[in-house]
Parts: structure tokens; sequence; C-alpha cells
């Protein structure tokens, strides 16, 4: 089957939650069969994600409680796209924020779709190296603690489920991946 077989068309679109984050959509649909369905999704402006690398072989990671899930969990720096702002800014902005961390070398590899199910997200990837150090300046509702993880152990607790966050798991199998085809 071809992909335009595959295709669904929308008939009608409504706004059923417009919040600061999150705008919640529920369309009416066409099926490729004809039939009709219902779509509910999430639309998201964007956001990005830094792997940092120090000299050392360490990713810089944040710890922090996520409150859908209950729980702290270990993530690479990351953050919403705010408007007008393109992914590299966003990028070293959230870096800076977040840990402190400029870099002098900076670089986008690749984009994430978290859960193309129900929302639009795309998640923009980036590695840092050749990494300055200075003061962390969290947003007021951020709390964060900063470590750094060596990357080989930060691959092994993600192979071994320590670490669940699709951006984190994503950016640092391809940086990891990217490192290792530089030596």
């Amino acid at each position: 089957m071809n992909e335009e077989m595959l295709t669904e068309k929308k008939i009608s679109s409504e706004n059923v939650f417009d919040g600061v984050l999150l705008h919640v959509y529920k369309d009416k649909i066409e099926l490729p069969n004809g039939n009709t369905a219902t779509r509910e999704y999430i639309k998201h402006q964007g956001a990005v994600c830094v792997v940092p690398v120090t000299d050392n072989n360490e990713i810089i990671a944040v710890r922090q409680y996520r409150y859908p899930i209950g729980r702290v969990t270990v993530e690479i720096p990351a953050g919403k796209l705010d408007k007008g702002e393109t992914p590299l800014e966003a990028a070293k902005r959230e870096l800076s924020e977040e840990t402190g961390v400029e870099s002098a070398d900076i670089k986008y590899i690749g984009g994430l779709y978290p859960s193309v199910a129900y929302t639009d997200e795309l998640i923009h990837m980036f590695m840092a190296k050749n990494l300055t150090y200075g003061e962390a300046h969290t947003d007021f509702d951020e709390f964060l603690n900063v470590e750094k993880i060596p990357v080989d152990k930060f691959v092994e607790m993600i192979m071994n489920g320590e670490i669940m966050d699709s951006k984190t798991q994503a950016a640092v199998l391809k940086a990891e991946k990217i490192l290792k085809n530089e030596k």
C-alpha cells in the first residue's frame, strides 16, 4: 500500500483546550476507506535537548522531579522553544539556564518525535563539546541537581532501564555513536 492510500484527511477541527504549553484538538477525519473517525492530539511548539560532553568524556545531566510520573528522573538539559527562537538558540539557552554551561562546539544531531500517536512535538537534539562553566540560572519553577556521568555509565543506565526519558535515551545513544566514530 503506498503512502497516499494511508493518509487521513481532516474534515473539521475543534480546539478543546488551549494552555500555556499544550493545545489539545479533537478532529473529525476521513479514513483512507472513506469512513470517518475522531483523532485527539496535542499541538506543541517544539523543544530542544542537549548532550553536553566534557573533556573527560562525561555527560552533564540534570536530576529533576517530573510531576506527571511522580518521580525524579535523570535527563539531559532540555526545554521548549520560545516564540521566534531557533532550535540552536534554544539549545544554547537551555544548556546555560539549567547547567551554567556554554559550548564553543554545539551541533545538531537529529530530530525526535517523542510520541507520534498523540502529539506533533518535535524535539531537536544537539551535542555540545568544548564546554565552559558558569552559574546555572533556572526558571523560577525549575529545581535541578546537576551532575556529571561518564558516557559509558550513562549508556549502561539507559540499557538497564534506569533512564526512561525518550529524548535522553535517543540523544545520548546518538551522541555515543558519534563520539566513537570520531576516535
